[in-house]
């Protein structure tokens, strides 16, 4: 078995050789917008939308003219409006709508933005891209050279949604990390874990109570997963079996591949499992696609993947782009990769071999690297505070929070935060999920402090129409029962990390249900920026 993994990590290695070239960033987009647009040019929306002009641009006109006809021709979408428009002919059974062929499975998406379910169309060719990419992140292990050969012969644990699939009669529909389980390659059966019979469990429960029975049956070697529900599991494993670490039970645990959130805040509690540190890998693994991850040890951001069934446009995230609740605004101003900054924050637009088009994923970015085409999550359009100027991104939210449980020594796994009114003026609530013991009024200071130094404008703002910020500490399981409560537990979904005013009223009904009673949050600002 040593020989394998050596001929394994020999060949990934060989592979990596071959694929690092130099980034033509401009020319892989153009290359991958041809195939998109070519294969959905006979659709109903490539029809409406004059593809077939587009292409011809693409190939017989000026190096970038194709894409002033695209930005033209083609509107962008939010998921509302390319769902009243197009997705729902698919969903209903309709053939070459955005993509050609049927669609045959919907990902469910969890919707924090606005408390509804997604339906995200999954395409055989989307399917096939994310596979593909898949594989390319395990080549991408080559460069990190402290890895044994004897981890390429050791277990997966991917704790994802249910492969139990439902079928609504002429598609099927679930967690998107379900839909693709799967459909897991037969040479890759024998590494993943928890094997079929576990993975189709949709009580997310008892799937845990299950892979917690079977765990010191495997050798894993690689988890995969979002670090709430990883982090968990590990607890419980350990409990159960009244050990430590993981790694008493897991010895050859090496590799966190983790997306969906990040990983910061999480990063000393998590850390408290192990018995020696591991290497942690982020990806960025959307409903809509397999978008970026971290390619190398050294890589402050992840790389967007730019050859593989995925056209991107950036859309800078201000003032004359986004409205006050973070609506797009009609004509919003966008770019091609070649001409973005680093440092500057983005919205998203995707354009995709699932049948989205100039698609507004939701997300903010930021290049940290224009060479390497790497990028970090900054947040969500929707799920930023804005009351009066402060500009207070999630990534700011994230860093004050893990500089604030670090200074205090104390795990936070969870938090949220609402915009509230204030006498005249405006609040911030914080709503901090741990299980140890803290003071409120100096975890309030520490974490508004930070904040003061992380974002010049909430500086501002703090000494003038922010007069109060308000932290209600709260274990760490009343922001699980919450998500159970909304059928939202496991899988891929996230708590939001900012409560839009229609969450708010939720929360606190809830909160009031669980014997809390926090009146503070019962005065939402209307129309808030969050």
């Amino acid at each position: 078995m040593a020989l394998l993994g050596s001929l394994l990590k020999r060949g990934i290695s060989l592979t990596s050789v071959v694929r690092r070239k130099k980034l033509n960033a401009l020319k892989l987009q153009k290359k991958t917008f041809v195939k998109l647009i070519g294969k959905a040019r006979y659709t109903q929306f490539g029809q409406a939308y004059q593809f077939e002009e587009i292409e011809n641009a693409a190939f017989f006109e000026d190096e970038k003219e194709f894409y002033q006809k695209f930005k033209e021709l083609v509107p962008i979408y939010d998921y509302n409006k390319l769902y009243k428009e197009w997705w729902h002919r698919s969903v209903n059974g309709e053939k070459n709508v955005c993509w050609p062929g049927r669609v045959k499975y919907f990902a469910l998406s969890s919707g924090t933005s606005d408390a509804s379910t997604k339906y995200i169309p999954v395409t055989k060719t989307m399917t096939k891209a994310i596979q593909k990419t898949s594989i390319r992140q395990i080549l991408s292990l080559s460069r990190y050279q402290h890895l044994p050969s004897q981890l390429y012969e050791k277990g997966m644990l991917m704790l994802g949604g249910s492969t139990r699939l439902n079928y609504r009669g002429n598609h099927f529909e679930g967690d998107l990390s379900g839909i693709q389980a799967k459909q897991i390659p037969y040479w890759f059966q024998k590494f993943y874990k928890p094997g079929k019979e576990i993975a189709q469990e949709q009580d997310w429960a008892l799937k845990l109570d299950e892979i917690t029975e079977q765990a010191d049956q495997w050798d894993i070697g690689f988890v995969v997963g979002v670090p709430a529900w990883i982090q968990l599991l590990m607890e419980k494993i350990i409990a159960h079996y009244k050990v430590k670490t993981i790694h008493d039970i897991w010895p050859n645990l090496m590799v966190f591949c983790h997306g969906g959130v990040s990983f910061e805040p999480y990063r000393q509690g998590f850390e408290h499992l192990l018995a020696h540190p591991i290497t942690y890998i982020e990806t960025y693994l959307a409903s809509e696609g397999f978008i970026a991850y971290q390619t190398h040890p050294d890589a402050v951001g992840m790389q967007l993947v730019l050859d593989n069934g995925i056209f991107f446009e950036f859309i800078p995230f201000n003032d004359e782009n986004f409205n006050a609740d973070g609506d797009v605004v009609e004509k919003p101003h966008t770019l091609m990769i070649d001409d973005v900054e680093e440092g500057k924050e983005y919205a998203l637009l995707i354009s995709t071999c699932a049948g989205a088009w100039r698609y507004l994923i939701g997300d903010t970015i930021r290049f940290v690297s224009k060479k390497r085409a790497e990028i970090v999550i900054t947040g969500r359009t929707k799920h930023f505070l804005s009351l009066c100027g402060e500009h207070l991104s999630v990534d700011n939210m994230n860093k004050a929070v893990e500089l604030a449980s670090n200074e205090l020594k104390i795990n936070i796994r969870e938090f949220t935060v609402a915009g509230i009114s204030h006498d005249t003026l405006f609040a911030h609530h914080w709503f901090i999920g741990t299980d140890d013991k803290v003071d409120e009024t100096v975890l309030k200071n520490l974490i508004d402090s930070r904040l003061n130094e992380l974002n010049d404008d909430y500086a501002v703002e703090r000494r003038h129409a922010l007069k109060e910020i308000f932290v209600t500490v709260l274990p760490t399981a009343t922001f699980y029962r919450w998500m159970e409560a909304k059928g939202k537990l496991g899988g891929q979904h996230k708590f939001p990390r900012v409560l839009k005013k229609n969450l708010i009223a939720d929360w606190d009904g809830f909160l009031k249900t669980q014997g809390f009673d926090v009146a503070t949050i019962r005065d939402p600002v209307s129309g808030l920026r969050s």
